[in-house]
C-alpha cells in the first residue's frame, strides 16, 4: 500500500505525523503543498481543510491522528 503525506512548511501537526510514522517504521512519500500548489487545490476539492492529509490506499484523514497511524503500522506488520 502506498502512503502519501501532504504537508507544508512550518506545520507542527505535519512534523508530528512524519515523526510518528518514522518511529513506527511506516514507509511513506511526502508532498509539500507549498512547493506544489496544484496538490493543495486537489485536496481542497476533495473536502480537506487541514494539513497534514494522509492518503493510504482507501483510507484518508487530515490532522495528527496517532490512532490512524497505529492502524497503518498494524496493517504493515500483517501484510
Amino acid at each position: 500500500m502506498s502512503i502519501t503525506i501532504y504537508t507544508r512548511n512550518d506545520c507542527v501537526q505535519c512534523h508530528a505525523t512524519k515523526r510518528a510514522m518514522e518511529n513506527r517504521g511506516v514507509a511513506f512519500e511526502m508532498v509539500n503543498v507549498d512547493l506544489q500548489p496544484d496538490a493543495a487545490d486537489a485536496l481542497r476539492a476533495q473536502g480537506f481543510r487541514q494539513l497534514p492529509v494522509v492518503i493510504a490506499g482507501e483510507t484518508s484523514w487530515s490532522g495528527f491522528r496517532p490512532d490512524m497511524i497505529n492502524r497503518l503500522q498494524t496493517q504493515a506488520v500483517s501484510a
